[in-house]
């Protein structure tokens, strides 16, 4: 049985510009992301999946597989179950972790023990997936739908709600293109602190990971 990390990464982000090697914290989030990886003993290789040559010129320096993605599976109009299966089949490995560099909040030992759970539960579930609670007071077409109006309960009495935050996601290859997925049919959610599920999407939440990720780091910042 083989464990690879699976980075997939492409060109023409649009809310945060080229946010995958723009400047964090003395690095970028895809080094940032490769170096961690290479920091887990479990995993047996690393993969990165991009179209864009600076990118798998950056994993290649260290010392990463890459595999070149065709442009029509970088594409903005692509299904992203046709490149989850795309990139499925591009590797050469038993199980996939599939980890995105836009968590750089998440900490080693969380990955490992993701790992570990992974093989434990692999009986039963067929992926297992990270997520973290919302306890927020939701509403839909103007309704809530987690909470009796007439009898609001305190935030931390919310019903328990979990997010998938695709920071850390393992499932079997063959799984992955049968599925067209990261999530299997019968996944197990793997819950994890909300700062860690921290997934840079806009301006804002670069910033705010840049500043914790500085503080997280480095002997600067008081503990």
């Amino acid at each position: 049985m083989s464990l690879k990390a699976l980075v997939a990464v492409r060109s023409g982000s649009q809310r945060v510009k080229n946010k995958n090697i723009k400047p964090f914290a003395g690095s970028t989030l895809l080094e940032v992301k490769l170096n961690q990886l290479k920091r887990i003993s479990l995993l047996d290789g690393i993969i990165v999946n991009s179209n864009d040559d600076t990118m798998l010129s950056i994993a290649k320096s260290l010392g990463c597989e890459t595999v070149k993605r065709d442009e029509y599976y970088a594409s903005n109009s692509v299904s992203m179950s046709d490149v989850y299966r795309n990139m499925a089949e591009e590797c050469e490995c038993n199980d996939i972790a599939y980890i995105n560099v836009t968590n750089p909040l998440l900490h080693d030992e969380t990955i490992s023990e993701a790992i570990n759970k992974y093989f434990k539960i692999s009986e039963k579930y067929d992926s297992l997936n990270s997520a973290h609670l919302i306890k927020e007071f939701l509403f839909k077409e103007n309704m809530p739908i987690n909470y009796d109006l007439r009898r609001q309960p305190r935030s931390q009495d919310l019903p328990d709600i979990a997010a998938l935050n695709f920071a850390i996601n393992i499932i079997s290859k063959s799984k992955m293109i049968d599925c067209k997925n990261v999530v299997g049919n019968q996944p197990y959610i793997y819950l994890i602190d909300e700062v860690e599920a921290t997934d840079i999407d806009n301006p804002i939440d670069f910033d705010f990971a840049e500043f914790v990720y500085r503080r997280e780091n480095s002997s600067d910042y008081p503990v």
